[in-house]
């Protein structure tokens, strides 16, 4: 299990006194017992694998979005910590699928589905993200889906 495994690195980090490291599993494991309060289920209970990657993609998600708003702000000394967190994040999640496999998936669904004209741009995004949930970024399933309209 994925929550299990995360709860042993805490302390390997702390022997090996990784405090980069030592914080994102810290905020891995505060986000799991948030999503288990949230769900009405006792916050000492292990999540399942595939919540505990919905957590962790959240949690990268905030990442990005932090050094989007630390560059914009010009605070690279932040954004060099959310890089290394998110980097850490990043090995806990599988790998997404690039750009070109993308496309080819969306093709081929447009085709499936028939949809000629851009109205039905959100009928085919949402049966593409049905498909590629957690296999690919929603920001470039969208920007293939624009770019096809």
């Amino acid at each position: 299990m994925l929550h299990e495994q995360i709860k042993n690195k805490i302390k390997d980090a702390m022997m090996a006194k990784d405090t980069v490291l030592l914080e994102t599993l810290r905020a891995m494991l505060s986000g799991f017992t948030n999503e288990l309060v949230s769900k009405n289920r006792k916050p000492s209970e292990i999540l399942e694998d595939v919540e505990a990657l919905a957590v962790i993609t959240r949690l990268s998600k905030q990442r990005k979005d932090s050094i989007e708003q630390f560059k914009k702000g010009n605070r690279e000394d932040l954004v060099k910590v959310e890089e290394a967190q998110l980097a850490i994040l990043e090995t806990y999640l599988p790998k997404m699928m690039e750009k070109s496999e993308v496309e080819s998936i969306v093709k081929a669904k447009k085709d499936e589905l028939g949809i000629t004209d851009a109205t039905k741009k959100g009928m085919l995004m949402s049966a593409i993200m049905k498909d590629l949930k957690g296999k690919a970024d929603g920001t470039i399933v969208k920007e293939v889906v624009d770019s096809l309209f």
